[in-house]
């Protein structure tokens, strides 16, 4: 055998070897297929989760717009749903449509759970909505005359909230003990005669056109640009009972995405774009 055609052999054995090398995993080829595995497991590993949090009106989607990019640093991608009454953010939690809502205070929550044998739960208080009483005809409590019309909120929890808030006025009495469970039918004195209608949260701003007097959130009365501080003619002592908090559900209250989201909505962050921006109408339910 010539000496040329031992080369061209030992050429083409080199070359079968550096293949099997590469097939096997023990050539360069088979050190890239590693890395690649390693970085698609670390891309994996940093995935963010997506939140989807149930929310209605300002200050609250205000709010949650603000941790938003701060959750992001948390691998946390923040999903506003927006809704358009009181009740749907609840059925939205309960039925595992969303992760979490913020949008209402522990006693409405606590309403809803015994109306539908749900369990939400009460995770982080956000801050105080101030409740307040409005009206376009009069400037004081003095001047609205008896017989006038009050609006109060139809839901259970803020029907009494209003009434115990008109009580501490000693504008009426009410049953002892009943507390924010009263009803109308809880008044045992009301010697102004007051005529109550009770409507939808949402459908009370409306009624400042109709009813003498409307009581109300500020989430409600700010955007008609009135405040507790400056245009109710009565206002509500601080409760914290009544402070907007962030619900979540027993089965996932203890989640890290959901203890993240905590921290976050009590985060200094927070409690100064509240001093900033609502401080007319919102006070931080945090330290």
């Amino acid at each position: 055998m010539s000496k040329k055609w031992m080369t061209w052999m030992l050429a083409i054995l080199l070359v079968v070897v550096a293949g099997c090398g590469n097939a096997n995993g023990n050539g360069n080829g088979g050190n890239s297929a590693n890395a690649n595995t390693s970085s698609q497991n670390q891309s994996e590993t940093k995935k963010e989760v997506t939140l989807k949090v149930a929310t209605l009106i300002p200050p609250m989607t205000d709010i949650l717009e603000l941790v938003k990019p701060l959750l992001k640093e948390d691998g946390i991608n923040l999903e506003l749903v927006v809704l358009s009454d009181n009740v749907q953010p609840n059925d939205a939690l309960a039925n595992k449509e969303v992760d979490a809502n913020f949008f209402q205070h522990v006693p409405y929550m606590n309403e809803y759970n015994e109306s539908k044998k749900s369990n939400l739960v009460g995770v982080q208080p956000v801050y105080h909505a101030v409740y307040g009483a409005y009206s376009k005809r009069y400037k004081t409590m003095e001047e609205v005359p008896d017989g006038s019309t009050i609006a109060i909120a139809n839901d259970a929890t803020n029907t009494g909230r209003s009434l115990v808030m008109l009580e501490k006025a000693g504008l009426i009495k009410l049953k002892e003990g009943v507390g924010i469970k009263a009803t109308q039918a809880d008044i045992v004195e009301n010697s102004h005669n007051y005529k109550f209608e009770e409507v939808d949260l949402l459908m009370l701003a409306r009624m400042l056109d109709d009813a003498d007097l409307v009581l109300m959130t500020p989430a409600y009365a700010n955007p008609l640009g009135l405040t507790p501080k400056k245009d109710a003619l009565l206002t509500e002592t601080t409760d914290s009972a009544f402070a907007i908090t962030m619900v979540a559900r027993e089965d996932n209250k203890d989640s890290e995405p959901i203890k993240k989201l905590a921290e976050r909505l009590s985060g200094p962050e927070v409690k100064k774009f509240l001093e900033e921006n609502y401080a007319e109408i919102a006070i931080s339910a945090f330290e």
